[in-house]
C-alpha cells in the first residue's frame, strides 16, 4: 500500500438516532502536503449513506462510484451493497489494485469495506481509519461514554480536532456531514 492509504483521518459517530461522519483534508505525497481542503466524505445515495475513504484519491473515487451502483441494485441495502462491493473489489483484476479503504454509514450502521474483502462493523457504533483513525477513534469513544449531551456531530468534530493536534498526517481542516 501507498503512503497515501496512511495519511488522512476519517470518522464517523452514530449516537442518539444521529450520524455524522467527518474527514480532516490534508492530502499528502511522502513528507510533502500537497493540498490542505480534500473532500474525504461525501453523501451517497440520495443522501442516505454517508462514506469515506482513506488511500488514494483517484482509487477511492472509482469505489464510491462503484458502491453507490451496489446501493442502487440493491435498493439502498448498505450492508448489501458493501458485501458485493467488497467481493467484487477482491476478486477483480482491476480493482483488487485500488489502494483505498471505505467507511460507510446510515443512521443505523457503520461499516468499513477493504479491499482484502473484509466488511467490518465496529463496536460503539464508531468508524476510524488513516494514521489519525486510532487517535480520533480512543477520543470518540471517551466522549461517547462520557459526554452523553454531545451530538454525534460535536464528538465527531472534537475528535478529529484532538487527532489533528497528535497525527502530523492529519490537519484542522474538516469536512462533516451528518444524517439526523
Amino acid at each position: 500500500m501507498s503512503n497515501m492509504l496512511e495519511a488522512t483521518t476519517v470518522l464517523g459517530i452514530i449516537h442518539n438516532g444521529q450520524a455524522c461522519l467527518g474527514a480532516d483534508g490534508q492530502a499528502t505525497l511522502d513528507k510533502v502536503v500537497m493540498k490542505a481542503n480534500v473532500q474525504k466524505v461525501r453523501y451517497l445515495y440520495n443522501k442516505q449513506v454517508l462514506a469515506g475513504f482513506a488511500g488514494s484519491t483517484a482509487d477511492a473515487f472509482t469505489l464510491f462510484e462503484r458502491f453507490e451502483d451496489k446501493l442502487n441494485q440493491y435498493n439502498g441495502s448498505m450492508e448489501r451493497a458493501a458485501v458485493e462491493l467488497a467481493k467484487e473489489w477482491r476478486g477483480d483484476r482491476y480493482l483488487r489494485r485500488l489502494e483505498a479503504l471505505l467507511a460507510v454509514m446510515n443512521k443505523e450502521k457503520g461499516l468499513l469495506i477493504s479491499g482484502q474483502g473484509d466488511v467490518i462493523e465496529p463496536e460503539d457504533h464508531i468508524l476510524a481509519i488513516g494514521s489519525g483513525g486510532a487517535y480520533a477513534q480512543a477520543a470518540a469513544k471517551a466522549l461517547k461514554r462520557h459526554s452523553s449531551g454531545l451530538s454525534s456531530h460535536e464528538m465527531v468534530e472534537a475528535s478529529l480536532n484532538i487527532a489533528a493536534d497528535i497525527c502530523i498526517y492529519t490537519n484542522h481542516n474538516l469536512t462533516l456531514l451528518d444524517l439526523a
